[in-house]
């Protein structure tokens, strides 16, 4: 039999239709899909750039801003540190006034230690009854003039608030007024140079009172001169700073002192050796061979009287003057 045949039926509306091919003028009037693709951007990127103006221009601003504000800040804590170290400098100095103050309150009341009090009491219970002459005044030496049971002691002071209000209920202990040579610390060098160049400050000058040395103390009371002393204590004048008064004059005149005593020795004890000045003159005018010991900032010496020679110390002679 004969193969069936398939009869088809044409649609009603094609699936796809086809356009016909377009002329060349058409297509030049046929805008592009790619055209109008770029054109978009670049109205999209046009509205962009519009926009972030001022957006830069606010985060400009914002920054700005908050520079000033920082540099305010800054120029606050410049100014408050720099209020703060000057307050702090102030505080500062307070304190060390308040500090020198209290040294200094606390150096006119205890000006000796425990050991270098016991060093002096034990010489006084050894000495004593005893002649003993004591520059400068602490309310301590008043303990060691009451030791000196049947001795005569005098206190020898320049400044007068320190011994205004004190009452003594001996005979045998006097405090008087004194001013010394009026020859400032920083002058020690100068007044060694003129003891050692001057034939007057040689130790065979016993006349204190007439003495031509500029380091003589000429106006100490009447009998300081007159007694043969047992021990002298050198602990003024104060001497703590440049333009104060040294003790340049009084370690020479005790020297001087020490060695009229004649045939006896005399004990001389100088307080504050851990200072220079008081170092050079003890060293110049005590000597280092009469040194018997050391405690604490007191340096003890022993002279024997009419040990005169052309200088206080043998081992000053080879000493050679700048």
């Amino acid at each position: 039999m004969p193969p069936d045949v398939l009869h088809f039926r044409p649609l009603l509306s094609p699936l796809v239709q086809f356009h016909p091919p377009l002329t060349t003028s058409e297509q030049e009037d046929q805008p592009s899909s790619n055209h109008k693709y770029f054109q978009g951007s670049k109205v999209k990127m046009t509205l962009t750039k519009k926009k972030l103006i001022p957006i830069l221009v606010l985060i400009l601003s914002i920054i700005s801003i908050l520079r000033l504000i920082m540099s305010l800040k800054t120029s606050y804590s410049s100014s408050h540190g720099i209020q703060s170290t000057i307050s702090q400098a102030f505080q500062h100095n307070k304190v060390n006034a308040s500090n020198a103050m209290h040294r200094r309150t606390s150096n006119i009341n205890t000006t000796l230690t425990e050991k270098e009090f016991k060093v002096l009491s034990d010489l006084i219970t050894l000495k004593s009854p005893c002649n003993l002459l004591i520059f400068g005044f602490q309310p301590q030496y008043l303990t060691l003039s009451s030791m000196n049971l049947g001795g005569s002691t005098i206190i020898l002071e320049d400044d007068y608030d320190k011994i205004s209000k004190v009452s003594i209920n001996s005979n045998t202990t006097q405090i008087c007024k004194l001013e010394y040579n009026n020859i400032p610390a920083k002058s020690a060098y100068k007044m060694l140079k003129h003891a050692r160049h001057n034939p007057y400050c040689a130790p065979n000058s016993t006349l204190l009172q007439k003495s031509k040395c500029k380091l003589a103390l000429k106006n100490l009371p009447v009998e300081v001169y007159r007694k043969k002393w047992d021990m002298i204590i050198i602990d003024g004048p104060i001497g703590d700073s440049a333009e104060s008064l040294g003790r340049m004059a009084t370690i020479y005149s005790a020297s001087v002192l020490a060695r009229s005593v004649g045939n006896k020795t005399c004990d001389v004890v100088v307080h504050d050796v851990d200072r220079m000045v008081e170092k050079w003159f003890s060293w110049e005018f005590l000597c280092d061979e009469n040194l018997l010991h050391c405690k604490g900032k007191l340096w003890h010496f022993r002279i024997r009287g009419h040990t005169y020679s052309t200088r206080f110390c043998h081992d000053r002679a080879s000493v050679t003057e700048k």
